[in-house]
């Protein structure tokens, strides 16, 4: 009986939305960067939030401080997830090859910031991947993250 009810549960979760976090440069020092603006919480910690609030959602979660990193993995996303949640960081205001990267694959991009991007300097009030992007959601601290994947499971 019980053998049968975990072979249920592996089942129903392999059936499950298939979700990707993408976060770029310099997000592995959430926690201890800029605790004013990021707050003081790893993002490691939150994912461990994020996967008990979404029980019915197979999240997975990629860091990487190299551009060329994120691009590909955006690329093998593309045959393995359902959508991408991605805090582009920095290359938001820099980088039309992630741009570029987005715009190739046929799943649905939310960009989160942590920081709302528009009451920060001005250099970073322009986000090159947003426009490749379904939307942005900006501001709301951590909780960015939840809303965007809040959208994709609810639709």
């Amino acid at each position: 009986m019980v053998f049968k009810l975990i072979i249920r549960l592996f089942l129903h979760k392999s059936n499950a939305m298939r979700i990707l976090i993408i976060n770029g440069p310099n997000l592995n020092l959430l926690g201890k960067r800029q605790v004013e603006i990021y707050g003081n919480q790893s993002f490691e910690d939150y994912f461990d939030v994020l996967q008990m609030h979404f029980k019915t959602v197979n999240l997975e979660f990629f860091q990487s401080n190299h551009e060329g990193e994120l691009i590909d993995k955006l690329h093998l996303a593309d045959h393995h997830f359902d959508a991408v949640v991605m805090n582009p960081g920095a290359f938001a205001h820099t980088s039309i090859a992630l741009a570029d990267a987005i715009k190739s694959i046929s799943i649905p991009v939310v960009e989160v910031h942590i920081s709302n991007i528009h009451a920060r300097e001005e250099y970073r009030r322009n986000s090159f991947t947003a426009e490749a992007c379904k939307g942005i959601i900006s501001g709301f601290g951590m909780e960015s993250y939840r809303l965007a994947i809040d959208y994709f499971h609810q639709k």
